[in-house]
């Protein structure tokens, strides 16, 4: 049995902007969350580290209010899921069966994928592995790691901070990677669902998954996964921050051309976390986009 820990329904209410009851399933043994707002074509939202379900709040209404049903799930050990408490249980295949597990259970099909950070392997390995059920791409700010590129300083430095703090400050990550301070009520938001930092072992695990040795299994599945989005043609949207202080507007350019697909749309006065920053824009253009 895996040891866990459950946020108490008390510490998620009265969230800014989040007046969404979560839908629960089963995994593992794990309680997940997941919100399913709307009615029509589904449209999956997947957030990435150190967030949960609560960084796509202004960009799914647009959607829903366009005709769609949104699914924004929190992965295991985030928002409103269970929360494993050893950094161990944590893998990027078990992140992809947790939400491949949810995929089964709500039976979908003709759905678009939105990808942001994390989010970007984990919900593009589903687009690819589950090819049938997924029909468009939307993909913000996010990449596929494959190790042949050596990471950069302020990577590497993000990295280092993750291992060395016992209580990551899950806010101020946040702040660090908005163009404009979101305020202290949201930055609260994305602290509450941690009851103590043994709670954080989701966010302390994410950065030592990203592969940086070429021949690591996972940086091998990357390429795989890189080569065959690449040939599978499915329409696709990039979105991306101008002011990413992470992935660089550079970075993005290179991702969607190794994937085969038309150069990001640049996001002004955006960072890494665009929802943040633009997120009623970027519903918008989605809405737009998936109609169109």
């Amino acid at each position: 049995m895996t040891n866990a820990i459950r946020t108490p329904d008390e510490m998620l209410a009265g969230l800014p902007g989040f007046a969404y009851e979560s839908r629960f399933h089963e995994f593992a043994g794990l309680r997940l969350a997941h919100l399913d707002e709307g009615e029509g074509p589904p449209v999956w939202f997947m957030h990435g580290e150190p967030t949960w379900s609560y960084l796509w709040r202004k960009v799914f209404p647009p959607v829903v209010a366009a005709g769609f049903r949104a699914i924004v799930p929190d992965l295991p050990g985030f928002g409103r899921s269970d929360k494993p408490t050893e950094i161990d249980w944590f893998t990027y295949d078990r992140h992809v069966a947790a939400m491949a597990a949810l995929l089964d259970e709500l039976d979908l099909r003709g759905a678009t994928m939105v990808v942001h950070d994390w989010g970007g392997p984990i919900g593009l390995r589903l687009a690819v592995e589950h090819r049938e059920r997924f029909d468009r791409l939307v993909i913000l700010d996010t990449g596929l790691a494959t190790g042949q590129s050596p990471p950069s300083d302020l990577w590497l430095a993000f990295r280092d901070f993750v291992r060395a703090s016992e209580d990551l400050p899950i806010g101020a990550l946040v702040r660090a990677g908005c163009h404009t301070d979101p305020g202290e009520d949201v930055l609260a938001a994305y602290d509450a669902p941690y009851v103590n930092a043994e709670a954080k072992a989701g966010p302390r695990a994410f950065p030592d998954l990203v592969p940086t040795d070429p021949e690591h299994p996972d940086a091998v599945l990357n390429r795989e996964l890189i080569a065959a989005l690449r040939d599978d043609g499915r329409p696709a949207l990039a979105l991306w921050g101008a002011n990413d202080p992470v992935l660089s507007v550079g970075l993005g350019r290179a991702f969607t051309a190794a994937i085969g697909r038309d150069a990001p749309e640049v996001l002004e006065d955006a960072g890494h976390f665009l929802q943040e920053d633009r997120g009623e824009d970027i519903g918008r253009r989605i809405a737009e986009w998936l109609t169109s």
